[in-house]
């Protein structure tokens, strides 16, 4: 099978690398993307071809994994090489993206006469040792991502069509990163308190196994916050007029700010964030 994997980022690399091993040739379009997402794509066995329209004539299924604000400017890009191929291709949205969001990249692909796929990946980019994220599926499509499962892929149907999986994968993202933002803030409050040690004695004591996935999990925040931020927005949008929309535009605000201070000058900024949940 010839798969595009768009984009050589952390998530998309890991399932180029395990596509790749399992047999497939696997390529990818380095457009836009720097000196990071090329040596990444090297790593994974990824071939970059710089032309669309040669990309997708080169293959049979597209995986869109990106930062959730780039899908539908994505699918945009694409329509005119996919049109071209004359509804060959399977396109697969991949991104952590609303169902509306979701349909909206899915009438950009239907008017370009492909097939269409929605899907949402739970769980981290896979890894060499043999872990592997669960990626739901759902939309008509779904059967012909299965063969993806002999390529090393943990592909999981749901029933609901187009919209379904993403709305699993942010109800999801709802609990996890919501749950990393409060406690993000939480640090902060704690830190403008003086009271950073006192509360994590608190939580040693009457919250050890929250402690602990906190532990583990902050520290891996940092430097991918900034795509979390339009996952944040995607929540809200998917909640649409419930009032908890606006708890998950004031969580993408919490990604920005620990962002900001990352891209500014790194862990120096953060250091609120370390006498609670270390480094």
């Amino acid at each position: 099978m010839k798969i595009a994997v768009i984009a050589a980022g952390e998530m998309g690399s890991g399932v180029g690398a395990r596509l790749h091993r399992g047999g497939a040739t696997v390529m990818t379009s380095l457009a836009g993307r720097g000196p990071a997402s090329a040596e990444r794509a090297r790593r994974a066995g990824m071939i970059a071809i710089a032309d669309d329209a040669e990309l997708i004539a080169a293959s049979d299924l597209v995986l869109s994994i990106l930062p959730p604000a780039e899908a539908v400017a994505l699918a945009r890009r694409l329509a005119p090489a996919l049109a071209a191929a004359g509804g060959r291709v399977l396109y697969a949205d991949c991104n952590a993206i609303a169902p509306a969001t979701v349909h909206e990249v899915g009438a950009i692909i239907a008017a370009a006469g492909c097939r269409f796929a929605d899907v949402g990946i739970v769980g981290g980019p896979p890894r060499a040792e043999g872990y592997t994220p669960h990626l739901y599926a759902s939309g008509e499509a779904v059967a012909d991502l299965l063969p993806l499962r002999d390529l090393g892929l943990d592909i999981r149907p749901v029933a609901g069509g187009i919209g379904a999986a993403s709305g699993l994968k942010l109800a999801y993202a709802s609990l996890t990163k919501g749950l990393t933002a409060i406690a993000i803030a939480a640090a902060r409050g704690a830190a403008n308190a003086g009271v950073a040690d006192a509360l994590r004695a608190e939580f040693a004591e009457s919250q050890p196994q929250l402690l602990a996935w906190l532990q583990r999990q902050i520290p891996t925040v940092y430097p991918k916050a900034y795509r979390w931020v339009g996952e944040m927005e995607e929540i809200a949008r998917a909640l649409g007029a419930d009032p908890a929309g606006d708890m998950f535009m004031g969580a993408a605000g919490v990604y920005e700010g620990v962002a900001a201070a990352w891209a500014d000058d790194g862990a120096p900024g953060l250091d609120f964030l370390a006498t609670l949940y270390g480094r």
